[in-house]
This record gives structure tokens, C-alpha cells and sequence, in this order.
């Protein structure tokens, strides 16, 4: 065989092997061997550290116990993966909404879906959307509020970079709120009456008031916040297995599978005061 035709056989065997090899990864796209998983065979996600009830129970994501581990299996499920085959991996909620590489699939910690954390990362379709609760220790001011002109004279705590400051300042009108770095600054100086109230999730309120802070309790519900689209999986920009993870999820909602973790885990006291304006 001439060198010639030597060197087009060699190009045609190349472009066979990239062919069959290109048409395998294909063929395992949205399979629990899918080329574009962070490790392919694995489903790795996110959570906090440490995660809290009702979203995580004893924070053991492993269980399957509390509405986002049991929510995560369950779309695994969907997906075609088995129990042993979800991997979790921790982080802040800061480093969870920061721009840049991520080291799992996607990330899962009541991440609200917002305008402004869309233009740094890639969200799922929302799955849940929580009301919002006025906490406050009993005898306080709050107690009587019943408009937001009253709700605008308390002293307000909320926690930085979450969307409970953007909505005290936006939704109620609030222009002189404490600012904590987290939650649990929050809680504390609840506590110690720094502040009169704060504005959490339900899901939060919850746990917030049956564990963090038990002397607490759920003054109010209030309304959504219109800049607030709900709670999303969030993954690194651009990841090319949010359509497939999309489908999953939409499948595990279609079943009713959300509206009965969130009757399980997620529901408030239905006698609560309402307050709208």
C-alpha cells in the first residue's frame, strides 16, 4: 500500500473511531452514565453545612428524610439512578449563589430564584414556592401589628445577601432593618430582644421556632415577594444537563410527589393571622 493511500486510511480510521466514540456518548446522555455528569454514574449534589429541619433531618442528607434530601431521592428515582449512586457534597449558601466552577451537579438549599443570581448561574423550573412568616418572640409589638404601616415601626433583623432583606426593604417598606452576616446572628439577637421581628420562608419559620429559638412564634404570613420566583436547583452557568435534570424534576411534580413532601414537611399552622397591606 502506498504512503498515500496509507495516510487516508489512517484519516478514515479516525474519523471512524470519533464517530462510534461521539455516537456512545450520545447514547448515554440522560442515562446515569451521562458524559456531562460531574462524575458519570453519580448524581452529586449540593447542600449546606450544617442542613436544618424540615429541609434536612439531622443533618443526614443520606437519610432521605426531610423535604429537599427526600426531594433529591426521589428525582434520582425519576432520573434512573439508585439510592447508593447520589452523592453529597457541602458548601455555604455563599459560595452556592458565587459565580464560577461548581464541584457537583447541582446545588439544593432553599435557593430562591431571583433576576439578579440568574445572571451568574443556571436554575432548574421552580418547585416550590414558599409564603412568608413574621417571627417574633410573644409580648412584643408585633403581636398587634396587622398592616404594614405597623409592621414598618418594628424593629426589624434580617440576614445578609438572602432575599428576607430585599424583601423587608421592597415588599413592606422597611428602611432602617439590622443586617446580620447569617441567620443564626439573626436568631441571637431575637433573642437577646435586639430586634423585635424577622421575616423568613414558613419552612424556616418552622424549625426556627420549634428548635432555634422555641420562645418564638409565628406572628403572621405574609405576602409573596413578586421578585421572589421560587425555590430552584442551582448549577454552575451554562451546564448542559439542566434540560434533562428539568424533565426529571417535571416528572417528579407531575406525580404529586412535591405537594406531598410539602403537606409532610412544609405546612404552617392554618389559624396564623394573614396580613396583605
Amino acid at each position: 500500500m502506498s504512503m498515500a493511500l496509507t495516510g487516508v486510511y489512517r484519516a478514515l480510521m479516525a474519523v471512524a473511531v470519533s464517530l462510534f466514540v461521539g455516537g456512545a456518548a450520545l447514547a448515554q446522555e440522560k442515562t446515569p452514565q451521562d458524559p456531562r455528569l460531574h462524575t458519570p454514574g453519580k448524581l452529586t449534589v449540593a447542600t449546606s453545612d450544617p442542613a436544618y429541619p424540615p429541609w434536612v433531618i439531622n443533618n443526614a442528607p443520606e437519610s432521605g428524610e426531610g423535604f429537599e434530601s427526600a426531594l433529591v431521592y426521589a428525582l434520582a428515582k425519576e432520573l434512573g439512578f439508585e439510592k447508593d449512586d447520589v452523592v453529597w457534597v457541602r458548601e455555604t449558601f455563599e459560595q452556592a449563589i458565587a459565580p464560577g466552577k461548581k464541584n457537583y451537579d447541582f446545588g439544593i438549599q432553599q435557593i430562591s430564584v431571583t433576576e439578579a443570581r440568574a445572571q451568574i448561574a443556571t436554575f432548574s423550573q421552580v418547585y416550590y414556592q414558599p409564603d412568608k412568616a413574621l417571627v417574633a418572640l410573644p409580648g412584643g409589638p408585633a403581636d398587634d401589628a396587622s398592616t404594614f404601616d405597623e409592621l414598618r415601626k418594628l424593629r426589624w433583623g434580617v440576614a445578609l445577601g438572602t432575599t428576607d432583606l430585599t424583601y423587608v426593604e421592597n415588599i413592606l417598606g422597611v428602611k432602617n432593618a439590622a443586617v446580620y452576616d447569617d441567620q443564626v446572628g439573626v436568631f441571637q439577637a431575637l433573642q437577646a430582644r435586639q430586634i423585635d421581628a424577622t421575616v423568613v420562608a414558613v419552612p424556616t419559620a418552622l424549625y426556627l421556632t420549634a428548635v432555634q429559638v422555641p420562645d418564638a412564634s409565628i406572628v403572621a404570613l405574609l405576602p409573596g415577594d413578586e421578585n421572589d420566583l421560587g425555590h430552584g436547583l442551582i448549577f454552575q452557568q451554562g451546564n448542559p444537563i439542566v434540560g434533562w435534570i428539568d424533565e426529571g424534576l417535571m416528572g417528579v411534580v407531575g406525580k404529586g410527589v412535591v405537594d406531598d413532601l410539602v403537606y409532610q414537611y412544609l405546612v404552617a399552622d392554618p389559624n396564623v393571622k394573614v396580613i396583605n397591606e
